[in-house]
């Protein structure tokens, strides 16, 4: 087997960790298959001379050039960024994806590159991911993209995206899956400290920022939830609280929302119990209790549904110290 050309697209803005991270492990994986294994010729292109990556770090670049895998990292998006005009800027970028893609190579985006794909056309019908924080707005952007906001890393005819940042290990440890065996991914994750057992983005997740609705009605009856978190659900009750019938609030709340209210006083008792999971050290059915559910095993169940973890997993990953 020849070794496996890899690019990686430098463009104005983009993470410079996002360049190096995956051609750094593949490094890695090299070092650990040994010389008489099949390895990567790694390159970071550009149609660029030059290239300032975000925080100003110069890039060196190589002109564009045929590849086997061509990766495009994410670039920063702050509050109140034009994307539009940040996507028009890099037309020669896009036009590059668009051509390496034409001619039947692969194609890899990382967390918020795959808005270089979408603008490049390559996200039409298909299934595809990015950061979960932004993975509204790419759906809103692209209506005939099937986003799948939980998942690390998606792959849909020939095109790849990626989670945000650290998923790009992810893909990298799939690619040496792929190209050099189990063995020496495995070992590679190992030397890198690399989880390769993550499935889910869903545990990442904070709700407090994400976009919440804007409309006061639906922001009154969340409040009302969050102040009632033990309490058992009453429809009828909550109704009666904000003086409408039960098929008016649940009409309402879903218009401004996207969900029920007892998905949103769900998904509510599970950022409570994270938090507790974080950062004390009370038992699961004493958390359970303090988010609304008599029974361990029903609170377990949906907390896993929530965040694709069972409670005792999630602390083990996620716990911070208390002192």
């Amino acid at each position: 087997m020849s070794a496996l050309r890899v690019g990686v697209l430098a463009y104005p803005g983009c993470f410079a960790s996002e360049v190096f991270g995956v051609p750094d492990l593949l490094t890695m994986a090299m070092h650990v298959a040994g010389p008489d294994r099949a390895g990567y010729e790694v390159s970071i292109v550009s149609p660029r001379r030059r290239v300032a990556a975000s925080g100003g770090t110069a890039l060196a670049v190589s002109p564009l050039r045929t590849v086997d895998v061509l990766v495009v990292p994410g670039f920063e998006l702050p509050p109140g960024l034009d994307v539009d005009a940040k996507l028009a800027a890099l037309a020669p970028e896009i036009a590059a994806v668009r051509s390496h893609a034409a001619a039947g190579h692969g194609v890899v985006s990382i967390c918020i590159g795959a808005f270089l794909l979408a603008e490049a056309g390559l996200l039409s019908r298909r299934r595809a991911t990015t950061s979960w924080l932004h993975a509204e707005e790419l759906a809103r952007r692209c209506p005939d993209t099937d986003v799948r906001a939980d998942r690390l890393v998606v792959t849909d005819q020939g095109v790849t995206t990626t989670a945000a940042f650290s998923a790009m290990y992810d893909f990298a440890l799939e690619l040496i899956r792929r190209h050099s065996g189990a063995c020496v991914a495995r070992t590679t994750a190992r030397v890198a400290l690399v989880d390769d057992a993550r499935a889910s983005q869903t545990p990442y997740v904070d709700p407090r920022l994400l976009p919440q609705p804007g409309n006061d009605f639906s922001q009154r009856v969340m409040r009302r939830l969050d102040q009632s978190l033990t309490a058992r659900y009453d429809l009828a009750a909550l109704s009666d609280t904000f003086n409408v019938s039960t098929r008016t609030l649940l009409r309402r709340f879903a218009d401004e929302t996207g969900r029920s209210p007892l998905e949103y006083l769900q998904s509510s008792r599970v950022r409570r119990a994270r938090h507790l999971l974080e950062t004390t050290d009370r038992t699961v059915a004493s958390i359970a209790a303090a988010v609304g559910y008599k029974d361990p095993g029903t609170f377990a169940a949906l907390f896993a549904r929530h965040t694709g973890r069972r409670p005792r997993d999630y602390r083990a990953t996620f716990r911070r110290g208390t002192g």
